[in-house]
């Protein structure tokens, strides 16, 4: 057994609290073997991380993104969501290549690791890809091919189906466990009811997960209720898509129906404040979910509608919303968001991850305290969702392996990456301009 000793900060333990203590982690099987008090048998570990005067979290999970879509950021903004998607999303990503996928997918998780984030959950194209990035890279990742069924012709339609579900059932434990996979229909208005109920029963027998988007806009409420005399995550039910492995991105039109029928399926939300508030979609009533006992997980959406994959950013976003849509100043307050962005966002994905603790998953970050903006230090859970930023992170560690230390990503080469991700953004767009 070699080990890692995360020496001379404080740590923020699974209940809330902060304490002083070294973390010792075991780097083969990946795994926390102690949290102890500081310099406690310090010469017995293999490697040293420094954290003096830093606080070690567990590894933030995004649990909601489109990662390669980092290869839009900025493309089209300040427009609605279908505007956005008809008018400039969707042509380009017609244009997409693999390579174009694999760059994107390799700049997002840069950004990731960056900002102290180990575990994140995609829905995309090309999703061999993403596999083939996260391996590289070292984080963790639920992965799901986005299957879109409205526009296509039958065959066309059901083989968007099996792609999702081939995808799922042949790169689940990739990358040396750390990828699992969902079976993910793209959402409730863009997949036919036929192939929603063909095709959903087979990942349920097979044991695979099912993450889609549901009630992010009004415009995608409306069409079902009128269509189904159902609320959408009712139709959900209906077509077997609600259980204790589902997720479901945003839940921003959701009533309390809904939320009573999402608590007991065990289905989780992953709320995406940031990007909903960007395309003017809504606020989701989280404190009202939180309430009713539906389990609560956050993400970035993508970058394209973000623009950024900092969970920092999303934490005190989703911390600000919250409180507008309850109307009330003490709802979704800074501990509820840490926990919604690591045990919640851990238990969304189906993933052991979200928290630091003898035998939990080696998943982790150190973020510095000495900054002008963390000073004075009355509340670090407070900081972490209204004060820090990405940039705070000073070492990231997955699976028991260093991704970053001292700001310096050891996974993959920064300059190479973002000069890559560079050129097929502008190669993408002048295709989609011809």
């Amino acid at each position: 057994m070699t080990t890692l000793r995360i020496a001379g900060g404080q740590v923020l333990r699974p209940d809330g609290d902060v304490e002083r203590g070294d973390v010792l982690v075991d780097r083969d099987a990946g795994d926390v073997l102690a949290v102890e008090a500081p310099n406690e048998t310090v010469d017995a570990a293999d490697e040293t991380l420094d954290a003096t005067d830093g606080l070690v979290v567990p590894g933030l999970v995004n649990a909601h993104t489109h990662v390669a879509m980092t290869l839009l950021r900025g493309h089209a903004d300040d427009k609605p969501l279908d505007a956005w998607l008809q008018e400039d999303i969707w042509p380009v990503e017609g244009e997409l290549t693999a390579e174009d996928v694999r760059a994107g997918a390799r700049l997002g998780i840069l950004e990731m690791i960056r900002s102290g984030t180990t575990c994140f959950g995609d829905m995309y194209f090309f999703m061999p890809e993403v596999v083939a990035a996260v391996d590289e890279a070292g984080v963790r990742a639920r992965l799901g091919y986005g299957a879109i069924t409205v526009g296509n012709d039958d065959e066309a339609a059901r083989e968007e189906m099996r792609t999702g579900l081939e995808f799922a059932r042949e790169y689940d434990g990739a990358a040396d466990g750390r990828v699992s996979t969902a079976f993910m229909p793209h959402s409730l208005t863009t997949v036919g009811e036929e192939y929603l109920r063909e095709y959903v029963p087979t990942a349920r027998e097979e044991g695979i997960p099912v993450h889609f988007h549901a009630n992010e806009t009004e415009e995608e409420v409306d069409p079902i209720v009128e269509n189904h005399g159902d609320r959408p995550l009712e139709y959900a039910d209906d077509v077997g898509m609600l259980a204790e492995t589902s997720f479901l991105a945003h839940g921003v039109h959701t009533d309390a129906t809904e939320h009573d029928l999402l608590a007991e399926r065990g289905t989780a939300v992953v709320h995406c404040p940031a990007s909903n508030m960007k395309l003017a979609s809504g606020m989701a009533p989280v404190q009202a979910m939180l309430d009713r006992g539906v389990t609560v997980g956050l993400g970035t959406d993508g970058a394209a509608s973000n623009n950024d994959l900092s969970m920092f950013d999303e934490m005190r976003d989703a911390a600000m919303l919250g409180k507008l849509a309850a109307d009330d100043a003490a709802a979704v307050d800074a501990p509820t968001v840490v926990e919604m962005a690591t045990q919640g966002s851990a238990a969304a994905l189906g993933v052991d991850a979200g928290r630091i603790e003898s035998g939990a998953t080696a998943d982790l970050a150190v973020l510095d305290l000495d900054a002008p903006h963390l000073t004075p230090r009355h509340d670090l859970v407070s900081h972490l969702v209204y004060a820090a930023s990405a940039s705070d992170v000073r070492h990231t560690v997955c699976d028991g392996q260093v991704l970053m230390r001292d700001r310096e990503v050891l996974t993959l080469d920064a300059d190479t990456v973002v000069a890559e991700a560079r050129e097929h953004a502008t190669a993408l767009l002048d295709r989609a301009a011809e």
